[in-house]
């Protein structure tokens, strides 16, 4: 995966497939760290498909939001695992 500046603005637009428990909608964030942090934390996990991340005029789909929030660069800090929930890394994300 190319290298992405964690602090530049980002743009999410979240996948529009399936039934997701509530509406998600397009959003602006100062970092894409953080928006990042929202895909993956506060999104329900079907909203990942079809989801993609826009910073600096590239693109990234579920799966890559994925591998970024998992990246050893990833710079915020992650939520406690939790034990009920599907872990990020095996999310499956388009």
């Amino acid at each position: 995966m190319n290298h992405i500046d964690y602090s530049a603005p980002a743009e999410l637009f979240p996948g529009r497939g399936g039934l997701a428990p509530r509406r998600v909608r397009y959003q602006r964030f100062e970092s894409a760290a953080e928006a990042v942090r929202f895909a993956i934390e506060d999104m329900p996990p079907i909203a990942l498909r079809g989801a993609y991340l826009e910073v600096n005029e590239r693109r990234y789909n579920g799966a890559q939001i994925v591998d970024l929030y998992n990246a050893e660069t990833y710079p915020l800090d992650r939520a406690p695992a939790d034990e009920d929930a599907e872990p990020a890394a095996s999310a499956s994300a388009n």
